[in-house]
Parts: C-alpha cells; structure tokens; sequence
C-alpha cells in the first residue's frame, strides 16, 4: 500500500540524477555532488525574463521559483498604478534580482540592496543576461538595517517594499543579523520609509522556526497606521506527475494598500 513518503521514481531513476546534495550542520557548507554533464551554470526563462542557474552550497540554485507568485503579484500591483506616477520600489536582502527583474519590467523604479557582493554579482549578470542594462535598477552592497537607517535621514520614501531576509547573516562590515532578534526592529524603520501611497509590503521567510501567523502579527503590528489588507501564508511547490504531494518552501505575509 502506497503512502504520501512512497517514492514516485523507479530506484534506477534515482540512480541517475544529475546532482545529489549533502547537507551540514552549517548553512553554506553543503556540498554538491554532480555528474560530469551538468555545466557550471545554465540559463533559465519564466514569464519572459531570463536569469542564470547554478549548484549553490545552501541547497538551492540562485533563485527561489516558489516566489514567483509574489513576482507576478508585485508587478500586478505596479502596473495597476503606472498611471499615478512611477512606482520606488525597494528590495532588501535581494540576491540574485528576480523579484527586481520583475518589478522593473513592470515600471518600477528599483533599489536592489544586499549585503553579499557574490548576489549583486550575479544579480547583475541577470540583469545584463536580459539586456536591461538601461532598466532603472539601482543596485546596491549594503547592510539591510543601515541602509533603511540611512533612508529614514535623507527622508527617502518607497512606494513597495520586498524583504526575503535569512535566519542568519552578515552585513559587509561584519554586521550581524538574526531574523529572531532583529526582525521586528527592521519592519518598525521600514514603515518609515513608506509614501503616503505605498502600494504593497511583503515578508518572506525560509528556514525558520516559526509559522506565517507570527509573521501576519508582526507586519500587522509594523503596518498598524496604514490602512490595507494583510494576509499571510505557506510557499510550497507540487511535485510534477500524478502526486498530490506539496513541498513546503516558504512562509509568507504580505499587505497592499485598500482599494
């Protein structure tokens, strides 16, 4: 009798996949091991852009496709708005640039921050990979909590705001981040930085011990002088063939400005 954790690949299959990960305590020290066919790296398409793939020791490979479904949703939300005016939006903890890839594309006027200079890398290389070079992208190394500190001074305001922080990291000068203790001081200078117009909000969050209530409570309390709609949820992908079976990627809470 079959069972949600039966296999749905015949043992031979599974004998000859292209790539088979190790983790390790550490976040970043997993290791790939691959066939000697795969490339270093290879380009994918979705929704009309292009963006580059490759074996990362954190499991994944440059990009995250659960996500796409808050790409299609922010650009829904800036085209719909195109007509007011053009949209600043800022992403934080951005990495390899989809999400900016999008909103650009969509009419966005974007600001790309991430403390990793390997992301903004290879966030430029999508960028050029789709030859968007006079898109207007700003990209920027930097320290999440910083640069929105520095904002707040210069009294810049954004319009949306897409945040995908880690459990753990650091900042380019040896700042240290933990989701636990750092997110809500985050969210708090993030809502100073919204125009009177903001359009959307969204938080993402892997890899965590928690649920997307806490996120929900959390951005709701952040956000408690704007009025909008807040929801919040589980990012799972389905596996392909007849399998109802969904794996749990992401948990999420999102808020948009009331119609």
């Amino acid at each position: 009798m079959s069972s949600p954790f039966s296999r749905t690949l015949t043992l031979s299959k599974w004998e000859k996949v292209d790539g088979v990960f190790s983790s390790s305590k550490n976040d970043g020290d997993g290791k790939w091991s691959l066939s000697k066919q795969l490339p270093d790296s290879w380009v994918l398409k979705y929704d009309g852009l292009k963006f580059i793939s490759m074996p990362t020791p954190f499991r994944h490979f440059g990009f995250f496709p659960e996500q796409s479904v808050h790409w299609q949703w922010c650009s829904k939300l800036i085209k719909k708005n195109l007509h007011q005016k053009k949209p600043k939006i800022l992403n934080l903890f951005a990495y390899s640039g989809v999400a900016s890839l999008h909103a650009a594309r969509s009419g966005a006027e974007v600001t790309h921050v991430d403390a990793s200079k390997k992301a903004i890398n290879l966030a430029f290389k999508n960028r050029d990979t789709n030859n968007m070079k006079t898109s207007s992208i700003r990209f920027i190394i930097e320290d999440a909590v910083k640069f929105v500190q520095r904002e707040i001074r210069r009294g810049v305001k954004y319009d949306g705001v897409i945040l995908d922080p880690p459990k753990y990291g650091r900042g380019p000068n040896g700042e240290k981040w933990n989701i636990e203790k750092d997110l809500h001081h985050l969210l708090n200078l993030v809502e100073k930085i919204l125009s009177q117009d903001v359009l959307f909000v969204v938080l993402n969050c892997y890899a965590i011990r928690s649920s997307h209530t806490a996120l929900y409570n959390a951005l709701s309390y952040a956000l408690k002088n704007h009025k909008g709609e807040l929801s919040s949820g589980e990012l799972v992908l389905e596996e392909s063939g007849n399998s109802l079976r969904k794996l749990s990627c992401a948990i999420f809470a999102r808020w948009e400005k009331s119609s």
